[in-house]
């Protein structure tokens, strides 16, 4: 299964494409950016089940833990918005699940997703969203689109990245904080002294334990000062999943409906996929749409 973190594609392929429009108009370098990422995983990957599963919003628990959460974060860019609204529609007529529930943040259901199916079946979550890191096992793999490698991320790739196992991700990441997030750490506590003291002490309750034991005067007192922080920390970072996941029938993946993709691929100018779905040619694009 592969399981696709849908905002994140979306922003990536927005920015990673930056003129593109239909024939009326409207921009669609989102759409296109999408479409093509996904064609490439699923040739990369040749998943029988790819599900696409989008933020519904801020997970309430996360805002009374930490109300600044995620609020450094810049409003959707206009021409997105409209452009994630198409992708819903092109996602069920390509055959693709496509998940989203208001109030509940992708991650977690991703998380739930991931771990349900990982009992049926091999497990690949498509996502640069470090928090991931901690799902990854012998039957969850992680795509990072930032490694240009392509190699599907095991234990061994979370532990070259970052010194520690996935089991103690949400440890790691609860000292050293998540800018991305709005997440404060300890002060003075970066990747690698974090790695360091669990390398040590294993996990934050054997470290706090023995925070004795830690050597610098400045790191002990920054932990001893930060306690309350880091385990909060650690309620915000660890993905929650009791968010039921969907039946597995309905993420694998079905018969396209030609029809239907051909009307999407026509009004949004997209030539080349419009003949690969058996339509008739369209007009010749403009400067700025798709050739």
């Amino acid at each position: 299964m592969l399981i696709v973190d849908g905002h994140a594609y979306a922003y990536r392929s927005f920015h990673a494409i930056r003129s593109l429009s239909s024939p009326s108009g409207i921009p669609t370098n989102a759409i296109y950016g999408f479409i093509k990422a996904i064609e490439k995983m699923r040739a990369l990957l040749e998943p029988s089940h790819i599900v696409v599963i989008w933020d519904g919003g801020l997970a309430p628990h996360r805002m009374q833990e930490l109300p600044e959460y995620k609020a450094q974060r810049a409003p959707m860019p206009d021409t997105l918005g409209p452009q994630i609204e198409g992708l819903a529609g092109w996602l069920p007529a390509a055959g693709f699940a496509t998940l989203c529930h208001e109030g509940v943040e992708a991650d977690d259901w991703i998380a739930a997703t991931a771990r349900q199916a990982s009992a049926h079946m091999p497990v690949v979550i498509a996502s640069a969203d470090k928090d991931f890191m901690q799902l990854v096992s012998a039957d969850i793999g992680l795509l990072n689109p930032n490694d240009k490698s392509e190699k599907v991320w095991t234990a061994a790739e979370v532990t070259a990245k970052t010194g520690v196992r996935p089991d103690q991700i949400v440890d790691w990441l609860s000292l050293i904080g998540d800018a991305v997030d709005n997440i404060p750490g300890v002060p003075g506590v970066g990747p690698k002294t974090a790695t360091d003291l669990l390398t040590r002490f294993g996990t934050v309750e054997s470290l706090y334990e023995h925070l004795a034991e830690v050597k610098s005067d400045r790191v002990r007192t920054n932990l001893q000062g930060a306690a309350e922080e880091v385990r909060r920390n650690q309620r915000l970072v660890r993905l929650l999943e009791d968010q039921p996941p969907p039946p597995l029938a309905e993420t694998g993946i079905k018969e396209p409906n030609l029809v239907r993709l051909r009307a999407l691929y026509a009004e949004w100018g997209f030539r080349t996929l419009l003949a690969q779905a058996g339509g008739a040619p369209v007009p010749p694009p403009a400067q700025g749409e798709l050739l």
